[in-house]
């Protein structure tokens, strides 16, 4: 239990709070906890859950943030354009370094900002190419790989209700990852993983589909290190209307647990 942070979760008998993180997400495994964050973009996650990522660091779990794209459309000014994405990998270290998480665990899959339905699925591509693992390409890959290399214990995807096209995708690439992960095939990307890690959703732009169940409370000092990682992006030139809008939010994520299971027939048998 980190000091100062507060947790609210919302059950059937009502709801409850406390500092003991256990009590808001399920099945807590203590020194065994590893969750990863999946970042369409890579300010996605320090805007939509850079209070819920230091708590995770705090709490002594094992953090880990993948960035999808390479921020090559970036707001950015014309001389900025061909080193944009040099530019926004910079900032991203120095966003998450803010944040408390050890660099090692921050990883850039390089797939084009923007342009992500091309990439959708799982194909052969050319050894060398920005976006291959194991002689392939596509989120499909890339995606199976990265949780079968970590094992997560937890999941945190962006809403599914983002206007951006880049979140939808990477929310739907990433649930049907899970399913790959769990599998047998593709065997050159690991060994399966036993359990299929619980998954979360956070918000940066638009609301959730249903409301979250999940609050954490942060002392002040956990919103200023977010303000600052959301800075870290100077590039983008409209970033202190952001900063502004997390400012009045306070030290407060909400998190949304998604109910993931796979089809089992047995689980309707009662119903007749």
């Amino acid at each position: 239990m980190a000091g100062g942070i507060f947790y609210g979760r919302r059950t059937a008998e009502g709801p409850r709070h406390g500092d003991n993180i256990a009590e808001a997400f399920s099945s807590w495994d203590s020194g065994r906890e590893t969750w990863l964050f999946v970042s369409p973009h890579d300010d996605d996650v320090v805007i939509g859950a850079g209070i819920t990522l230091q708590a995770a660091l705090a709490e002594g779990v094992a953090a880990h943030v993948v960035i999808t794209t390479d921020g090559r459309m970036g707001y950015c000014r014309l001389p900025q354009r061909r080193t944009i994405t040099r530019i926004r990998a910079d900032e991203s270290r120095e966003a998450y370094r803010t944040l408390g998480l050890p660099l090692e665990q921050l990883e850039f899959l390089g797939f084009p900002d923007c342009n992500l339905n091309p990439y959708r699925g799982r194909h052969f591509t050319t050894i060398g190419d920005p976006t291959e693992m194991e002689g392939a390409s596509g989120l499909q890959n890339a995606f199976p790989y990265i949780i079968r290399r970590l094992r997560p214990t937890r999941v945190f995807l962006p809403t599914p209700t983002d206007l951006h096209p880049d979140h939808r995708i990477v929310y739907e690439e990433a649930l049907i990852s899970l399913f790959h992960a769990q599998g047998n095939i593709w065997p050159e990307l690991g060994p399966p993983i036993a359990q299929v890690p619980r998954v979360y959703e956070y918000a940066t732009y638009c609301d959730f589909l249903a409301p979250p169940q999940i609050r954490i409370a942060a002392p002040p000092e956990f919103l200023d290190r977010k303000l600052g990682a959301i800075r870290a992006f100077s590039s983008q030139e409209q970033i202190e209307v952001l900063v502004e809008v997390q400012r009045r939010t306070g030290p407060v994520e909400y998190i949304r647990e998604v109910e993931f299971n796979f089809y089992s027939p047995e689980k309707y048998a009662d119903l007749f």
